[in-house]
């Protein structure tokens, strides 16, 4: 079943079960005021009757004269002495000699009762006639209720005709208003599913216009997930490409040199370097998969403790000398004792990534700067290169994993970014700092951090 239709039948449940309340509490209410005008001309035709009616010297009723007939046309009147006996009954009740009511006139107490006299329905009010605390009689006063039957069974037929009509026409009314609300719904499905069946995460579902409500948000919402998978799919698209090409190199150095090797027969220590190069090149790579990965799943926890900055620094500056060896100069400039709260070793890795890759991609006889301040309440860390720059438009993607673009590839050998820049800047923005990088082609690159220091 569908929802359009649970909510028009729910609807027009729900319309129904209204109308049965109201239309009960009317029926109801209208038959109370109806009894209460009938008890009401039943007791005024009684209280005349007690006015007219007389014991005489032996006690015996005497009924000196009913009231006029145009007050009891529509009342049926018996008066009943204490022995059962019908002492006088009114004109309009003809030759009958039965009770109005007998189980009423049997008890002998003021009474209203409905009472059927063969297939009359009557409203009988039964009355004691007293004299002191002695009952000398009964009389019971009748009138027939067809005329509010009538009433009754008039008022039911409308409101149950009423009802009916009002159930289908708020059924009617639902089945359109919530298929006009739910066709963007059926949008929404449709786009889904086409995007399911052509596997096109570029398709968006059209906008209901300027309407503002629940539907247009989830639209919405909608579409800003589609538009974030698309680019989650895109780039780990590009990531799968980018791993299978760093990967590859390697590999293929690796194996030719086996191959080598085994033409030779005989062990080419050159070979051999080489193959020990490309294999801690894979390591280093697997490694930082791994952690890019735990850290990505939460795995990955820091040790936070307080870090003298400007000691690590000197310690990055001593290694870093080794590696760069005669290719480039690495300079320690200006430096402040700052002590931060940190991941040591997390901090030295960022450190050492930002050196090497500033060795890597500057050509001989190029200089490295480092240098550590004190600003404020905030250490500042500076990693600048004088190599070929990095061109404008790589520049917002330099933090992505294995990010290349064709013109990176002047800047270097190796092309692409690969993952040292992706692993600096989660441990930048998980120790609560900040990464940024300024660079124009020709002029070199720098890269500042701002991490907060400890008071």
């Amino acid at each position: 079943m569908s929802l359009r239709l649970r909510l028009t039948l729910l609807y027009s449940t729900f319309m129904g079960g209204i109308l049965l309340i109201f239309g009960a509490a009317v029926f109801v209410l209208v038959n109370i005021v109806l009894h209460n005008q009938v008890d009401t001309m039943l007791a005024g035709v009684v209280r005349d009757i007690t006015q007219v009616t007389r014991v005489n010297s032996v006690g015996e009723l005497n009924v000196i004269n009913l009231p006029p007939l145009d007050m009891t046309s529509n009342a049926y009147v018996q008066v009943w002495d204490r022995s059962g006996n019908l002492v006088s009954t009114s004109p309009s009740i003809g030759t009958l000699r039965e009770p109005l009511d007998p189980v009423s006139l049997q008890y002998g107490q003021t009474k209203y009762q409905d009472s059927w006299l063969g297939n009359a329905h009557l409203r009988v009010l039964t009355v004691p006639l007293k004299v002191g605390l002695r009952t000398v009689g009964i009389v019971q006063v009748g009138t027939s209720l067809s005329g509010v039957d009538a009433t009754r069974n008039t008022l039911l037929s409308i409101m149950v005709g009423v009802s009916i009509v009002a159930v289908l026409l708020a059924g009617l009314g639902s089945w359109v208003l919530l298929g006009q609300a739910l066709y963007p719904l059926e949008t929404i499905t449709e786009t889904v599913d086409q995007i399911n069946r052509a596997d096109d995460l570029s398709r968006r579902i059209p906008s209901p216009g300027s309407t503002r409500d629940e539907v247009g948000d989830l639209i919405e919402s909608v579409n800003q997930t589609l538009e974030r998978l698309e680019s989650l799919f895109t780039s780990q698209q590009r990531f799968l490409a980018d791993v299978s090409h760093e990967l590859r190199t390697p590999l293929t150095v690796i194996k030719g040199n086996v191959d080598l090797m085994r033409r030779m027969k005989q062990v080419d220590e050159e070979s051999l370097n080489s193959i020990d190069q490309e294999a801690g090149r894979l390591t280093r790579m697997v490694g930082g998969l791994l952690m890019l990965a735990q850290a990505e799943s939460g795995k990955l926890t820091l040790n936070l403790q307080p870090v003298e900055l400007d000691l690590l620094l000197t310690e990055v500056f001593t290694e870093m000398q080794v590696l760069a060896g005669s290719k480039v100069h690495v300079h320690l400039n200006d430096i402040d004792q700052v002590m931060v709260r940190g991941d040591r070793d997390r901090l030295k890795q960022l450190l050492l990534n930002l050196v090497s890759n500033a060795i890597q991609y500057t050509p001989a006889g190029g200089d490295i700067f480092l240098s550590l301040a004190k600003i404020g309440e905030q250490a500042r860390l500076i990693v600048r290169d004088t190599g070929p720059g990095i061109p404008a438009e790589d520049l917002p993607h330099i933090f992505d994993r294995f990010y290349r673009a064709e013109k990176s590839r002047t800047r270097s050998k190796v092309s692409g970014f690969g993952l040292g820049l992706s692993i600096a800047h989660w441990i930048v923005e998980h120790h609560g700092g900040q990464i940024k990088v300024e660079s124009k082609e020709g002029e070199g690159t720098t890269f500042a951090i701002w991490l907060a220091t400890l008071k």
